[in-house]
């Protein structure tokens, strides 16, 4: 047992550090039982196993850094904070929390967990980026606010937003209405995203002036896409053939994120998806990356990631072959 004093800049608010009512406190207790933590005006006492210790004193400084990059410490960021600095090898909460990737009406949108700055960092740093897991990791998201970025930087002139129309389980019928009525209900996710990250009141002028296009995949056929930011999501719904399909679009000076959940697709008879063998067909490419995203990655309720984990237990227990005793 060791005691260590960890003495927080007067430049930090206590508030902001332990959280309002201690909740941030509450969760660094829960997640180190084995150390007495005492905060008393701007020090922070700790009392438990020299190993404990250490790792708190590197929480707390990191826990700093975040607070003075200008973001709000809440109760989950750090719960992630401490799953981060837990893994093997460890990653900085300051580095992932504190990334700007794209700012709007006074909100800005940063990756949450490791595994969404390796992913943005990736789309940065690659042609074709890869985003592959359950919902609710940010793979749509992050990928827009990066193709926001990218046309505010003026690195491209316009964006390019498609997925497949295909129906996830139900079947809808004839839609009434004007092809763009028809095609809406597919793409309202990206209009969603989209809309958090450019003020509304633009969208109608860029869409109308060609900035910003979303549509459906069938449409892309025959174009060469030049000096643009091209997303596909919900790319499990593709066939082989339109993945090629889409793959062989890119043009000069353009950058592609395809998105999709291998777990989700809604092909029907039993179609193959283009998704699950890219990573075969692709893997030894230069300028193209593939990131998985898990469970743990997800950033809605915290019960979308205990449904996710759960569903992965129960299709891993079906598929697994039964022992079948002779009688």
């Amino acid at each position: 047992m060791e005691r260590t004093l960890i003495t927080i800049p007067p430049a930090i608010s206590m508030v902001s550090l332990i959280g309002a009512g201690d909740a941030n406190l509450r969760v660094i207790e829960a997640a180190f039982p084995s150390v007495n933590i005492t905060v008393r005006s701007n020090e922070v006492t700790l009392r438990g196993p020299h190993i404990d210790c250490m790792a708190l004193e590197k929480l707390f400084a990191e826990m700093v850094v975040v607070i003075r990059s200008g973001q709000v410490l809440t109760v989950d960021a750090v719960s992630r904070s401490i799953a981060m600095l837990g893994q093997e090898p460890a990653d900085s909460p300051a580095e992932v929390l504190s990334l700007n990737i794209v700012s709007n009406r006074g909100r800005t949108i940063r990756p949450k967990t490791a595994n969404q700055k390796r992913y943005v960092d990736a789309i940065e740093d690659n042609t074709i980026t890869f985003g592959i897991g359950p919902a609710g990791t940010g793979k749509t998201y992050l990928a827009m606010a990066k193709a926001v970025a990218a046309l505010q930087a003026k690195k491209v002139n316009r964006i390019i937003l498609t997925r497949p129309a295909v129906e996830a389980g139900e079947h809808l019928g004839f839609l009434p209405g004007t092809l763009s009525e028809k095609i809406d209900p597919y793409l309202r996710p990206l209009f969603d995203a989209l809309h958090d990250m450019i003020d509304v009141d633009s969208i109608p002028r860029l869409i109308q002036t060609g900035v910003i296009e979303v549509a459906p995949l069938a449409f892309m056929r025959g174009r060469t896409l030049n000096d643009a930011f091209i997303i596909l999501d919900e790319a499990q719904n593709t066939t082989p053939e339109q993945m090629k399909m889409f793959l062989t679009r890119l043009g000069f000076g353009s950058k592609m994120v395809i998105t999709g959940d291998v777990t989700q697709v809604d092909l029907p008879n039993g179609a193959h998806s283009g998704l699950k063998a890219i990573t075969n067909i692709l893997k030894d490419i230069d300028d193209i990356a593939f990131l998985e995203l898990t469970a743990e990655d997800v950033v809605r309720h915290r019960l979308i990631g205990d449904i996710v984990k759960a569903y992965a237990r129960y299709d891993e227990a079906k598929s697994a072959p039964r022992n079948i005793r002779n009688s």
